[in-house]
């Protein structure tokens, strides 16, 4: 399979980074949810924290695909200085030692000098093939499914205020989803890391209450 192929199939966003932008979002929306008093809230209230809500969600969600444009076009340079540098510098010494500071460090000090070296010249060899862009139409895809992510992690933790006439429960649904959708999140992250299933989503879900917490203590 090539490297185009393996693009398409592999989506616009890994696995990991589809959980972790829902994680985002959710995080923000109950923010706001949290400071709704059950015993004083009323609709107004609940009004204007749902437009509050989503407007924050809906700012951080183009903050987060901005950074996420700004990230990969900061690796792709990397790379393509590297490359080009490898391409350029004569000096197969260096050449191995920045293959290996390319590398994560658990694997670059499992290769051997020969191993580099196979690597570096596997890079100089393939001069011939046109880099790829710094920002391609598959980076934009993915920018707006990281704000499209941040902004519909709002909607499962509002629903229960546009259902439920009673404020109060409609708040104490609303912090019971936002743990059921913690729990999940830590429970997909578990299996795609080979982890702990059941662990791992208790474990997120708990943590992600003391989060909320903390951030509406700290008057996020």
């Amino acid at each position: 399979m090539d490297h185009d192929t393996h693009m398409k199939h592999r989506g616009v966003l890994e696995p990991i980074d589809r959980i972790t932008e829902v994680i985002f979002g959710l995080l923000m929306a109950m923010t706001f949810i949290g400071s709704l008093s059950v015993a004083t809230a009323g609709r107004d209230d609940a009004r204007l924290m749902l437009i509050a809500a989503f407007g924050c969600n809906i700012a951080w969600g183009l903050v987060d695909a901005v950074i996420y444009l700004l990230r990969t076009w900061t690796e792709r340079t990397r790379s393509r200085n590297l490359l080009m540098g490898l391409q350029q510098d004569a000096d197969a010494q260096q050449g191995r030692e920045q293959v290996a500071a390319a590398l994560p460090e658990r694997i670059s000090q499992a290769l051997e000098s020969g191993e580099l070296e196979m690597l570096r010249r596997r890079l100089v060899d393939d001069a011939s093939r046109p880099m790829p862009p710094r920002l391609g139409l598959d980076d934009f895809k993915a920018a707006l499914a990281t704000f499209l992510l941040v902004v519909l992690a709002t909607f499962p933790v509002v629903i229960p205020f546009l259902l439920i006439d009673t404020t109060s429960t409609a708040i104490r649904t609303s912090h019971l989803v936002a743990l059921l959708m913690l729990y999940l999140s830590g429970w997909l992250l578990a299996r795609y890391s080979g982890g702990r299933t059941q662990l791992t989503g208790l474990t997120l879900a708990l943590v992600g209450a003391v989060l909320i917490v903390s951030i509406i203590a700290l008057g996020g």
